[in-house]
């Protein structure tokens, strides 16, 4: 059985894959057969108990942000 520290880095993984697809154009298709295997590999975690919901939120947090940068920026940022 994997560690907690390898499942979340296979998660991190999974996550950087998806939004390095999404950023790049992919096709619809593979786009939401990756979001498909990352929501399902999330759950399973979920399930078996092997991390929470916030641990859950806050890798996809960090994920999200280390592709797009960060969630709310000053608006004289996006203006300029």
């Amino acid at each position: 059985m994997k560690s907690k520290s390898e499942v979340l880095t296979e998660l991190r993984t999974m996550l950087a894959d998806v939004f390095a697809a999404k950023a790049s154009g992919e096709a619809y298709g593979k786009l939401a057969r990756a979001h498909g295997y990352v929501d399902g590999y999330m759950r399973a975690l979920l399930e078996l108990g092997c991390v929470s919901k916030a641990e859950l939120l806050e890798v996809v947090n960090a994920e999200r942000e280390r592709s797009s940068g960060p969630a709310m920026r000053p608006i004289a940022d996006v203006a300029a």
